[in-house]
């Protein structure tokens, strides 16, 4: 599969967060080619303010693999991490970070202005359809209004 192909997976994790009426961000691990870990957010569900697609994400891979490290995973994720979840993606020591759309309220780019929370080693990128998942951002949010 591609990246491409992998965030539309990430994509179909965040359609069911907005079925659930929760902020729609999904996120997939993968390793080796193949999906070990899914997630989306669950904040309202779960009455958890950290049950964010990645963090739900990130655990389900930890558990799967009995390990605390993910250095040869990639999690593709359809909104840029938070300052919260990139910390945990930094103690996770993932390899690589997709994400979709920019957060400019929240994203970790906005935040840290200087230094890049993830691991050192960690290769990050955004933007891969971006505008597909802006887009179920802003159906989600239109309909708050």
């Amino acid at each position: 599969m591609t990246d491409e192909q992998y965030m539309k997976q990430a994509l179909r994790e965040a359609q069911r967060a907005f079925e659930d009426d929760e902020v729609p961000v999904g996120a997939v691990v993968v390793m080796n080619e193949r999906i070990i870990a899914r997630g989306y957010n669950q904040v309202e569900k779960l009455n958890d303010s950290t049950a964010h697609a990645e963090i739900i994400a990130l655990t389900a891979a930890f558990n799967f693999l009995g390990s605390k490290y993910l250095p040869e995973a990639t999690l593709y994720v359809t909104l840029e991490p938070c300052v919260m979840c990139s910390g945990a993606l930094y103690w996770s020591k993932i390899g690589r970070v997709v994400y979709g759309a920019s957060d400019e309220k929240n994203g970790y780019r906005h935040i840290t202005q200087q230094n890049s929370p993830f691991h050192p080693k960690t290769i990050v990128e955004g933007g891969l359809l971006s505008i597909e998942c802006a887009s179920l951002m802003k159906e989600f949010f239109s309909r708050k209004r």
